[in-house]
């Protein structure tokens, strides 16, 4: 799936430094603001301990982990939908993502320039979502001239549309973003058909020194209180480690992890959050050549997760046989699921869920 997440945060706050941990793909970072200029993807691993377990008990000639793209967009500033510091542009970029990931600078050093002098982010959080809400607005408004005359004329779609539009315009004139506007499913569907920035679900990304990672500082806390309100997760990381644990091996980062007190890497932690963000779940497909983890939206059914294989398989889509990946680990093999009777036969209605192991019978 090409469903991406874009990092964003003002500049010099460490974005393309988690972009390089996160993707070794190299991407230029400096220390002065607008390093970054035209948009850096990056395709990553989402990591997943149940593929090594499958692997271990199916032991197939290969492993396919599942991925997704993050987008490193060159950092916002005050006065960016208006076009302040190439604004424009980079909000441009924005909208072509699904989902937000706000890198929020958490630690302080006089050897990092902060692009207002001192690091607060109560201010950054606002300075960003601010511009991010007005950006909307603008978008909003251009949008209600074009459909209010559909809407007085008599359009029952577009005088529905128009409504929300004059809701969600209210809401956001109160500088609060779209995601914490409460909507009816029917309002949900209506309100993607404006793209508003403000309506992608965001993470915020604490980006901290070495010895607060694993247990916050007072700018963390100022971060959750917000992230918190807005019903929005949080990962706490420290950029320069994660950059230095990336260019590891295995080994040597899980030593490099156990001596600064971590059991994982906040990459891990933020690849998970990105892909829960935007709403995916992973099943897997397990046999003697391959081990491999598939991505599908949440809520899909048994012939769409069949068709991220092959389309020929969701067209000529049977039925599904479906076991868990727990049950697998339970009993010690797909064969002993089978024995159990565990294992299920589900039809074209099943929706698939997160960490089903499924094989489908298929019509050429």
């Amino acid at each position: 799936m090409s469903l991406q997440c874009g990092i964003v945060g003002l500049p010099n706050v460490g974005k393309s430094t988690i972009f390089n941990a996160i993707t070794k793909a190299g991407a230029q970072s400096a220390n002065y603001p607008f390093c970054t200029i035209e948009p850096n993807i990056g395709r990553v691993d989402v990591p997943d301990e149940r593929l090594g377990k499958l692997e271990a008990i199916v032991k197939p000639k290969r492993l396919v982990p599942t991925a997704m793209e993050f987008v490193d967009i060159a950092g916002l500033v005050a006065g960016a939908s208006k076009g302040e510091g190439l604004g424009n542009q980079f909000l441009s970029h924005i909208r072509e993502t699904q989902a937000i990931a706000h890198v929020v600078r958490c630690f302080a050093d006089d050897n990092i320039i902060h692009v207002h002098g001192k690091v607060n982010p109560l201010d950054d959080i606002r300075i960003i979502n601010l511009e991010l809400i007005l950006a909307d607005v603008d978008s909003l408004e251009k949008q209600i001239q074009k459909i209010e005359k559909k809407a007085k004329s008599g359009d029952k779609v577009e005088k529905a549309r128009y409504d929300l539009a004059g809701k969600i315009r209210d809401h956001l004139s109160r500088e609060k973003p779209l995601r914490t506007m409460e909507l009816s499913e029917e309002e949900q569907m209506i309100a993607r058909t404006f793209s508003l920035i403000t309506g992608r679900p965001m993470l915020y990304v604490m980006n901290m020194d070495e010895n607060s990672a694993s247990t916050g500082n007072e700018f963390t806390k100022m971060v959750e209180e917000i992230a918190a309100e807005e019903k929005a997760p949080t990962v706490r990381l420290c950029g320069k480690t994660e950059e230095e644990i990336a260019a590891l091996s295995g080994a040597e980062a899980e030593e490099y992890l156990a001596s600064i007190g971590l059991n994982e890497s906040g990459l891990a932690r933020m690849i998970r959050a990105s892909y829960s963000l935007l709403n995916l779940i992973t099943f897997f497909t397990a046999g003697e050549e391959e081990v491999r983890a598939w991505t599908v939206a949440r809520g899909s059914t048994a012939p769409e997760a069949a068709g991220t294989i092959h389309s020929d398989i969701q067209r000529g889509f049977i039925r599904a046989e479906v076991m868990t990946c727990d049950d697998i680990f339970k009993l010690g093999s797909s064969q002993a699921v089978k024995d159990a009777g565990k294992m299920r036969l589900e039809g074209k209605d099943y929706i698939v869920q997160d960490g089903d192991v499924c094989y489908f019978r298929f019509n050429v």
